[in-house]
């Protein structure tokens, strides 16, 4: 199936949390340190913002402590006209644990409660919680609770979570979009993170699984919220593809012109599908070690950026529709 007779029946069937008549709004995952693994300072932040401010102007974040992201980050963004999404850190805790007492959580909330005020303009929002239920380190319950925690303090701001989209579409997050109360109100904002690469597809039929991912957690969302489902935000949070120099996963293959194929048939696709999307990564991170995947080689997580290290545009992103 051709890209645009895809785009074409995903226009067609486009779940009421997207909106198919608005183009959706372009973002990227922005790493908190530089080629030589160092702290990005303010400053660090204007230069990458000058690069990026042509193909977006808004920006997520990770961790409220790692690097002092949110007191470096926010004045940047202030002074650049940028948006950022904060992140807090969840991690684990026993499956019968229902209180907020997290070290990673109480570390990060309490510095986005010193970092953020006087600048709530420029915060887009803050997700608690990356890809914990994932992981397993939290339940939709008491995931909720955390989130629970952090709209009582922000009331502003919009809060909400991230995490992979088969956590949202198999039942694990329903919690988040069924129980409205004072202490857990209803998650608005669902960063849903979906990688074709991570599926061992190939980079030419990558489209097909990317857009088959969003439309199942997106449509099972929609049918546990019910009537409220006109409430609920759902973005892309991340997706992305290794250039050269990365490595391979299964049928996936790193490379260049792979990762532009991907751009221009997925991500440009589910932009024009009206789907809000980050990009990962702005930058390579050379700094990163390498990893151990799911099928237990190493992996290379230095060449996931739309640019290299030193700001360099890779290939062509202008989307053909």
């Amino acid at each position: 199936m051709r890209p645009s007779t895809l785009l074409s029946l995903a226009l067609a069937a486009a779940p009421a949390l997207v909106s198919a008549s608005t183009r959706g709004t372009l973002g990227f995952s922005l790493g908190d340190k530089t080629a030589d693994g160092k702290c990005k300072t303010t400053s660090d932040y204007e230069t990458d913002f000058d690069n990026l401010k042509d193909l977006a102007t808004l920006v997520r974040t990770y961790s409220g402590t790692e690097c002092d992201t949110p007191q470096n980050i926010l004045p940047a963004a202030k002074k650049k006209n940028f948006k950022v999404v904060l992140g807090i850190w969840v991690g684990a805790q026993d499956s019968d644990d229902t209180s907020t007492n997290d070290a990673s959580f109480k570390k990060d909330f309490a510095a986005l409660k010193k970092a953020v005020p006087g600048y709530e303009d420029v915060v887009e929002a803050i997700t608690v919680g990356s890809e914990t239920l994932y992981r397993g380190d939290q339940t939709g319950p008491s995931l909720h609770n955390y989130i629970g925690l952090v709209a009582k303090q922000f009331k502003t701001i919009t809060v909400g979570t991230a995490d992979s989209w088969n956590k949202f579409a198999d039942g694990t997050a329903d919690d988040l979009f069924t129980r409205d109360t004072e202490d857990a109100p209803l998650v608005t904002y669902v960063l849903a993170n979906a990688f074709a690469y991570w599926q061992g597809t190939t980079a030419k039929e990558a489209y097909k699984t990317y857009f088959d991912d969003m439309s199942g957690a997106m449509a099972h969302i929609q049918k546990v919220a019910g009537t409220n489902s006109d409430k609920i935000h759902v973005i892309n949070g991340e997706t992305g593809w290794p250039t050269d120099g990365g490595s391979d996963y299964e049928a996936a293959k790193a490379g260049t012109d792979n990762a532009e194929t991907f751009w221009q048939t997925g991500v440009c696709g589910m932009l024009a599908w009206g789907v809000d999307l980050f990009y990962f990564e702005a930058y390579d991170e050379s700094w990163k070690p390498d990893s151990t995947g799911d099928n237990g080689k190493a992996m290379d997580e230095k060449h996931w950026g739309l640019m290299t290290a030193d700001r360099k545009v890779k290939f062509n992103t202008t989307c053909p529709y």
